[in-house]
């Protein structure tokens, strides 16, 4: 796949360019131009920091859905050993915008979930961009019960756009199959840890979410629904979505500090998609942590505070 640049990183695009072109001229000519070279990489580094240090809740929206950022797929490969993909919700079939199955993280076995999206349209189209039909999400429950049932961790990874909202979806009871997953995992008698990886997109990304450790990749979003979704329904106007992604604090930051998650995991300047290595380490890291924190307390205990931390959530005004 050829490099997508956003908009707002041409700039650093632009001075790279100059530097290449530097290094070529002086290769070609034989002249020494190495000071220039260093003073406009630093340059460049710090216009990275810059940007990426100070991205707007709609640059924020675009990195988490750069086509090229690493997938729930891509992590599976990089963190875990020995995945074996499980299909099908034992009642209508399966749904490959959700990939689940049995692995080993640092030698533990676990079942690892994620939302599945593709690399091209070809295979995006298979995958329904990453949009779960309710047999997706009736799998995942089963592959949850059934770790619960062989006392495995459960490691889930968001990233949708949302549920998706075709008639066919909704003859099949996708409400109810998200609504079963919020009220069943709730009760787990295994850790549950979630990750945001992309876009974590109502109640389509929740149904895998509710977990006893929730993080989010520093360039992630997690909202009620997508800007454009947002705008339409506010202002009958899909085109504001900018605007809604400020209005919906959607971002990282925004959510740790509202409370919703417990973690934010950083990414290399950029984006993840930047250093897949790097991320997945990180990322790796994280799930250690939390796993070895889980693990060292009672489940009843696990339960209760897992509990609380979502009775917790939100704020309301008695009139």
């Amino acid at each position: 796949m050829a490099n997508v640049i956003l908009e707002f990183e041409k700039p650093i695009l632009e001075l790279e360019a100059k530097i290449e072109e530097l290094q070529t001229f002086s290769k070609e000519k034989e002249i020494d131009l190495s000071e220039e070279v260093q003073t406009l990489q630093k340059k460049v580094e710090t216009l990275k920091k810059s940007i990426y240090g100070n991205l707007t809740p709609w640059q924020s929206v675009m990195i988490a859905r750069h086509p090229e950022r690493p997938a729930t797929i891509d992590y599976i490969k990089m963190i875990f050993e020995g995945f074996m993909e499980l299909h099908g919700d034992r009642f209508y079939g399966d749904d490959p915008a959700i990939i689940g199955g049995i692995a080993r993280f640092k030698g533990q076995p676990v079942t690892v979930i994620g939302h599945a999206k593709g690399k091209d349209t070809k295979e995006n189209l298979v995958r329904n961009f990453g949009m779960p039909h309710p047999e997706g999400y009736r799998k995942a429950l089963r592959l949850m019960e059934q770790a619960e049932k062989f006392n495995r961790p459960i490691i889930t990874f968001v990233d949708t756009p949302g549920a998706y909202p075709g008639i066919g979806a909704e003859e099949r009871g996708e409400a109810l199959a998200i609504a079963t997953n919020l009220t069943k995992m709730m009760a787990l008698r295994v850790p549950v840890i979630a990750t945001v990886i992309g876009e974590g997109g109502s109640g389509g990304a929740l149904a895998i979410a509710v977990a006893d450790h929730v993080s989010m990749l520093e360039n992630a979003v997690y909202s009620v629904s997508s800007p454009e979704v947002f705008a339409s329904i506010l202002w009958k106007d899909s085109t504001k979505a900018q605007d809604a992604a400020v209005m919906m604090k959607m971002t990282s930051k925004d959510i740790l500090s509202l409370g919703i998650i417990d973690e934010v995991i950083p990414e290399p300047i950029g984006g993840a998609h930047k250093d897949l290595q790097k991320i997945a380490g990180t990322l790796a890291d994280s799930l250690q942590k939390a796993l070895n924190n889980l693990k060292q307390q009672p489940i009843e205990t696990v339960l209760e505070k897992r509990y609380d931390k979502f009775r917790s959530i939100g704020h309301y005004i008695s009139g």
